[in-house]
């Protein structure tokens, strides 16, 4: 099979939806071995260009990046146009798999995707009117187009075959994996005192006013260290001496940053499963995570849950962590350790093979 995966995010500084793409990706590259061709496809600017490349590094595919003004204007435009069809630039698709930035138009062949979450249809205010349009178009084309809807967790793919209207048979779950750098072995970040890390894009659903309200609960023992992107919306107060502003941080300095912390807290409201929960595990620390029902997979029985809008329950929660240490790190390991992308990667190529036939 020619098989042709939709890049685009990954023109943009990795997070949970460029994680995603490049690890699935990678355990896809291994599960079809070379007994299929791979295509990594994106209409995208030259920025794009220089960026896309540099994630997909080591890996064997084919790229074909089209050098077009490929601003998310165009791409919307060339989804909801219908024409041309993609085997007009690339020739022959097999399979497409296409990503959350656009659903090109294919005249032929198995048609796939990746729901990640139904954020911006079940919470609008929680992202920009622009997102809300965007993923609101991908979600009605998948639900009458797609042949195969690939999701991250059980949680995700009961919202959609319940709120879209596909077809279970339609679903698959491809839990994420966990990248290799997360692992307890290696440096550990020193931020002078012990602290409590949070990683998280700057933005309503992740909550964090919450999360600085139990922190001051702590009192001055533990510091509170923020790593993450600036976002969008209003932004509660992450100034003062205990609280320290990371940033956006690779995956070498994350990495070192979780072996460090004391404790690792997520109290995100919704997600569509929670990628640095079982990250923070795999490197060896104990987790606290919101109560919400989307990150019951990502916790298992390994991390501390309190409910997301509670400051109270979030700080015992932490106090709990820290004393139970040794026995949550092992049992967040054994979790983590579920997570791989070579099985992600599996039961991609395994569902696009049973729809070509």
């Amino acid at each position: 099979m020619r098989i042709v995966y939709d890049v685009s995010p990954l023109s943009h500084p990795l997070t949970g939806v460029g994680n995603y793409v490049r690890g699935s990706l990678a355990g896809l590259v291994e599960a079809a071995r070379s007994e299929h061709e791979l295509v990594a496809f994106a209409p995208t600017s030259p920025a794009g260009r220089r960026a896309i490349p540099r994630a997909l590094a080591g890996l064997d595919v084919e790229l074909r990046l089209v050098p077009l003004p490929f601003s998310q204007r165009w791409r919307d435009a060339w989804s909801r146009l219908g024409r041309p069809s993609l085997e007009r630039l690339l020739g022959r698709v097999d399979v497409l798999h296409y990503s959350d930035w656009m659903y090109p138009p294919q005249a032929g062949g198995v048609r796939a995707t990746t729901v990640h979450d139904l954020v911006p249809l079940r919470f609008p205010e929680w992202v920009t009117p622009k997102t809300a349009a965007m993923h609101g178009a991908k979600y009605a084309n998948t639900a009458r187009t797609a042949d195969l809807v690939f999701v991250n967790s059980e949680y995700t793919g009961r919202d959609v075959v319940e709120r879209l209207g596909v077809a279970s048979e339609r679903v698959r779950v491809a839990y994420p994996g966990v990248k290799e750098v997360f692992r307890p072995d290696g440096e550990r970040a020193d931020l002078g005192r012990p602290y409590v890390l949070t990683v998280a894009t700057l933005e309503p659903r992740k909550n964090l006013a919450s999360l600085v309200a139990a922190h001051r609960l702590l009192g001055d023992d533990l510091l509170l260290a923020i790593a993450g992107g600036s976002g969008w919306g209003d932004q509660p107060e992450l100034h003062g001496p205990n609280v320290v502003r990371l940033g956006f941080v690779d995956d070498e300095e994350l990495a070192r940053l979780y072996r460090g912390a004391a404790a690792a807290v997520y109290p995100s409201r919704f997600e569509g499963f929670g990628m640095p929960i079982t990250e923070a595990m795999a490197c060896g620390v104990p987790v606290v995570a919101s109560a919400h029902p989307s990150m019951d997979e990502a916790s298992g029985a390994a991390a501390l849950r309190a409910d997301p809008e509670d400051p109270d329950a979030i700080a015992t929660a932490i106090r709990d962590a820290v004393a139970r240490r040794d026995e949550l790190v092992r049992l967040g390991r054994e979790h983590a350790a579920q997570f791989t992308w070579r099985s992600a990667g599996r039961t991609i190529l395994a569902a696009y093979e049973q729809a070509a036939r």
